[in-house]
């Protein structure tokens, strides 16, 4: 995501001036204490899906695994601003920590994605168990889904990063990535000018191109999707009541309840990377805009919302969800409470509750 095409030897940059040093102090400052607020929020979810044995729960599994890629990425941005802090002079350590970053933040785009996707996926399954009885599809193979998803939310941000590694070091397009900046979040490398293209040079032009573009349609894919299925949750959920024939004050409720979801989870994930795509999308754009106080701005609030998504999405779909916080005291309560009678009756007793409990996945 950095200007990595403008990094090389053979090429003449112009430092920063006096102005902007300001400038990476302040993000520097604001990424290592959005990074640690981040590495304590999704550590509590993680420490608490640990301790209460729920990790393999499937409605705790993927904010488990959201969480995990929140804390590695607050964990990078942390190491990032470190490096900073210590003028580390290894230039290649901070052009491949921006790639592991870049892997992470697209990983954690698809784990948004799929922790969305399950809930939308178990309301879906209350709702076709609560019309004829059965779910609306085959057991074994939603068990399959389940366990592929998670694996190609990680993967495929390794398959479409790794050409970035491979080739920015076979170019060496960090020879000349020398400033103090060089370690800070994205989209750092705005300030280099290049007065001539070289081969090499245009070579890493390219893969500066490619991981901007890639990072754009991730985002704009997560985005739509995300928008889709809670707009989908929605519609399924006034489908259900409907088919009941009844629409009491509980059921308004509830749909307010959904509407409001239906807001936060996008509003959530733009807040976080909305700067992070405005700055990219004018760097592929036109790059002369972000060279003035436009630039300055955005990279600012960037360090504000990027690297405070580990804390924002423990809150947004962690702790705020009443089902996620009684998944403790409901499994207490049916393994000391319960007698086996009891346990073989709860099917049928659940087939009878009412369709508010639909919201339990939203």
């Amino acid at each position: 995501m950095d200007y990595f095409g403008q990094n090389n030897s053979q090429m003449n940059t112009t430092t920063p001036t006096d102005n902007l040093t300001y400038v990476y102090s302040t993000v520097r400052c604001i990424q290592m204490t959005m990074a640690m607020l981040s590495i304590v929020g999704a550590g509590s979810i993680i420490g608490y899906a640990i301790y209460t044995k729920l990790v393999k729960k499937p409605e705790v599994l993927p904010l488990f695994l959201l969480s995990l890629t929140d804390l590695l990425l607050a964990l990078s941005w942390m190491v990032g601003g470190l490096l900073f802090t210590q003028n580390c002079d290894s230039y290649n350590i901070c052009y491949n920590l921006h790639i592991v970053e870049q892997t992470l933040y697209m990983a954690s785009f698809f784990y948004t994605l799929h922790y969305v996707w399950v809930l939308y996926a178990g309301l879906s399954r209350k709702y076709h168990r609560r019309l004829n009885g059965q779910p609306a599809e085959n057991p074994a193979r939603a068990r399959s889904c389940r366990c592929l998803t998670p694996v190609l939310s990680c993967l495929l941000p390794l398959m479409l990063t790794v050409p970035v590694f491979v080739a920015g070091n076979m170019f060496h397009c960090y020879t000349n990535f020398t400033q103090p900046y060089r370690c800070l979040l994205m989209h750092t490398g705005a300030v280099y000018l290049t007065s001539y293209m070289t081969t090499e040079v245009t070579a890493c032009l390219v893969i500066q191109k490619y991981c901007m573009a890639i990072f754009l349609a991730t985002f704009l894919f997560t985005f739509i999707a995300i928008m889709t299925l809670m707009c989908k949750a929605c519609s399924l959920y006034k489908r259900v009541v409907t088919s009941q024939g009844f629409f009491g004050d509980h059921h308004w409720a509830t749909l307010r309840l959904l509407k409001r979801r239906m807001l936060l989870y996008p509003s959530a994930f733009f807040f976080c990377w909305g700067p992070a795509i405005l700055l990219a999308s004018m760097m592929l754009v036109k790059p002369d805009i972000i060279e003035g106080r436009v630039g300055v701005f955005l990279y600012i609030l960037q360090a504000f919302t990027s690297a405070s998504q580990g804390l924002l999405n423990c809150l947004v779909y962690g702790w705020t969800q009443q089902y996620f916080r009684s998944l403790r005291s409901r499994t207490v309560c049916d393994a000391n409470t319960q007698t086996p009678l009891l346990r073989s009756q709860k099917p049928n007793y659940a087939a009878l509750r009412s369709a508010a409990s639909l919201t339990n996945f939203v």
